[in-house]
């Protein structure tokens, strides 16, 4: 019995050992992609994480609750944004939309309902008047909502998130790029929870290496 129950915790200490060595051994190429000409970060300070995203995505939906935790526990290093993709005509208005309610500081009380009524209900809102419509519903002026919608400023926002995201050579959603060097997808990494542990991997990377 001695025997069986030696050789029985030896093979749980084994397998463990094995799992926490595959966990954290996240390979370039497999789990993630390293980009041969990084793009531009928001900051010279500290190491962007960035969530692409599209308010109309489901995954990006259920990736949004484990996305916000990790933001809330990142290092004081760590500078987290937000870029909503617009990687398909459909897609535009709202990411127009996250630069107009950005600009109006609404987006802290929209971000939650944009996401509920696009991903959660499939609700038609995709364009201008409908997204005024539906921001109304929740205290935020249509008319404003509008003029920034269609202002220069939003414009070029969206031009500037759209080339970083065509420079990160991402093609869908969610994805995380890592200091304008690093992206990583669900599918690579193997899940959205994975994702967040490969972010953890670079930023750490990232970090010994600005040392």
């Amino acid at each position: 019995m001695f025997r069986t129950l030696r050789i029985t915790t030896l093979l749980f200490a084994a397998l463990m050992v094995f799992g926490s060595a595959s966990a954290a051994d996240w390979k370039e190429g497999t789990h993630y992609k390293k980009l041969d000409t990084p793009v531009r970060t928001a900051s010279d300070s500290g190491i962007e994480v960035a969530e692409v995203f599209w308010y109309g995505c489901p995954h990006c939906y259920n990736f949004k609750p484990l996305a916000e935790a990790w933001e809330a526990e990142a290092p004081d290093y760590v500078e987290y944004v937000r870029i909503p993709a617009a990687l398909g005509s459909s897609w535009e208005p709202h990411a127009r939309a996250f630069y107009a309610l950005e600009a109006m500081d609404a987006l802290d009380t929209m971000h939650d309902p944009m996401f509920d009524a696009l991903a959660g209900q499939r609700r038609p809102l995709n364009d201008g008047e409908s997204l005024a419509g539906f921001v109304a519903e929740h205290g935020v002026d249509p008319d404003e909502f509008l003029a920034n919608y269609k202002s220069f400023g939003v414009n070029a926002r969206m031009q500037q998130a759209q080339s970083k995201i065509r420079g990160a050579r991402i093609t869908g959603t969610p994805s995380m790029l890592v200091n304008g060097k690093y992206t990583i997808s669900a599918s690579m990494a193997g899940s959205l929870e994975a994702m967040l542990e490969v972010v953890d991997y670079l930023v750490e990377k990232e970090h010994t290496e600005n040392q």
